[in-house]
């Protein structure tokens, strides 16, 4: 299968996930404003894995439905959704704990729930690439789909500048060239220097440290 938009945003959230492995398992111990930080980046990436899941759920589920995908498919997307939902609350409550008490049991508390987490993505996204996209694949020039995916275009620039930033950083060769083959460069460029400097300022950063 050739790579896909939804491919792109799970390298995204694939990249974040190691990175804040690593960041979990270097925590200077007593480090506030570390993990200050890295609780800030993690509510920007479950922010943006579960707006993904969202649309998911609201507009594309039923419309693939419709078209033909297999009816038990989707229903394993849902359950695994749902399961997603439940371990990134498990780390957000982690990382929030990590907060009140920056010391390095806690770090590594963090650390493993957001391994249980990774598991639990890793697997609804490879599922996804392997049996979801594949079924899709037939459907991609219907005006159905056409229909999807002008809906999922439809956001606020202050979402999509922020997003856009995100998607870009630290991007591994293939994905940007997919990206860039997908959305002309100077709006790559321009919509995350006009619109995305929350990410830039605030999140970019801690993934420097």
């Amino acid at each position: 299968m050739p790579m896909t938009m939804n491919q792109v945003i799970h390298a995204a959230v694939r990249r974040d996930l190691t990175r804040l492995d690593r960041a979990l398992d270097a925590f200077p111990s007593e480090d506030a404003e570390r993990a200050n930080q890295l609780a800030r980046a993690y509510r920007f990436l479950r922010h943006q894995l579960t707006d993904h899941h969202q649309s998911e759920d609201e507009l594309v589920w039923p419309v693939i439905a419709r078209l033909g995908v297999d009816r038990a498919l989707l229903d394993a997307m849902e359950s695994e959704h749902h399961e997603m939902s439940e371990a990134l609350t498990e780390t957000s409550a982690a990382m929030t704990a990590l907060v009140a008490r920056p010391e390095t049991d806690m770090a590594a508390e963090a650390l493993a729930s957001v391994r249980r987490t990774r598991a639990v993505v890793d697997r609804h996204l490879d599922h996804e690439e392997d049996e979801l996209e594949p079924a899709l694949a037939a459907y991609l020039e219907t005006p159905e789909w056409k229909g999807v995916e002008k809906q999922l275009r439809r956001r606020p620039m202050s979402e999509i500048g922020p997003f856009l930033a995100w998607l870009q950083d630290g991007q591994e060769p293939a994905v940007r060239t997919h990206l860039r083959s997908t959305i002309p460069p100077p709006v790559l460029a321009a919509i995350p220097a006009l619109f995305g400097r929350s990410y830039t300022r605030m999140i970019a950063p801690v993934w420097q440290g």
